[in-house]
């Protein structure tokens, strides 16, 4: 534990989070994705958003990555174009692998104002025109871990002996923290060749190395992290009042190009032409797409 406090990571780069529109009349805080860190391989975005029926974001295609949508408040209705369709609560994860092609949708449900996470995780080129497929997990199916005043829910990887049934084509920890005031330092192993951040939820708390290299973290922040150690260090800040709620996510770069046009991820130009030819013309995956419409458009249409 000591040499692992000693080494480490450091807290390279701190930005704070500007919310911003996004989708229809929805509001995002953009982690990764933004100006000053368009992508950290293998991340390509992570958004904090919310909003509120009839704001959301209404059908639109992926291809080449997955994401990951975690809600803290409120539910997430959706629908896709091979029929899948259904609602995600408070706690709740579904891990989507767009692979070749989807087209869905995801809007607020309900009366209370929907709150979540969604990170988009890149695919390895020989996994970019894999099949579509879904990961959901209930609340109660995501391992939980308490220990010296810390609870860890893990969402993706290992943490506190407690091991996540998600699989990912990509290797990504992702886990959701609370730090409760006057808890035990929290120290999270990390491949030491592996990219990753923190985003704040709420409260604050220190990161990075202990002493004069900590860094605080305050809520909507986010904290890039160096490779100067194989582990990842959370201590609560001295006299906080409140928990410090986070996520930390890692993964192992790919290490390939990328050629990005909004909603496809694709390893070269060439690629995301062809990715853009095959949506409108409906082929290679987006056969369906033609013609289908959500139950967003179904109800407007009513």
């Amino acid at each position: 534990f000591s040499l692992q406090r000693q080494m480490s990571r450091r807290v390279s780069q701190k930005l704070p989070g500007i919310e911003q529109d996004e989708g229809v009349g929805a509001r995002v805080r953009r982690s990764i994705g933004r100006p000053e860190v368009a992508r950290l391989d293998p991340f390509l975005l992570l958004d904090e958003f919310r909003g509120s029926a009839p704001a959301g974001f209404p059908d639109h295609p992926h291809r080449g990555f997955e994401t990951v949508t975690y809600v803290l408040e409120g539910a997430v209705r959706h629908e896709d174009f091979l029929g899948n369709q259904g609602v995600i609560r408070p706690g709740d994860l579904q891990w989507m692998t767009a692979g070749r092609g989807i087209v869905h949708c995801e809007m607020p449900h309900g009366e209370v104002e929907c709150r979540g996470l969604q990170l988009w995780v890149n695919l390895p080129r020989t996994d970019k025109m894999c099949e579509p497929a879904y990961q959901d997990l209930r609340s109660s199916d995501i391992p939980s871990r308490s220990q010296g005043g810390v609870t860890v829910r893990v969402i993706a990887g290992e943490s506190l002996g407690a091991k996540s049934p998600v699989f990912t084509r990509t290797p990504t920890l992702y886990l959701d923290v609370t730090v409760q005031p006057g808890a035990k330092e929290f120290t999270q192993p990390v491949p030491q060749d592996w990219n990753a951040f923190i985003f704040v939820l709420s409260g604050r708390a220190e990161f990075g190395s202990s002493g004069a290299g900590g860094v605080i973290g305050e809520a909507h922040e986010t904290l890039l992290l160096d490779r100067s150690g194989p582990a990842v260090r959370v201590a609560p800040v001295t006299g906080a009042a409140a928990a410090c709620r986070f996520v930390l996510i890692a993964g192992r770069p790919l290490g390939e190009p990328v050629e990005q046009w909004g909603p496809f991820v694709m390893c070269s130009k060439a690629e995301l032409l062809q990715a853009k030819e095959d949506y409108r013309n409906g082929r290679n995956g987006f056969e369906r797409a033609p013609g289908w419409a959500s139950f967003v458009v179904r109800e407007q249409a009513d």
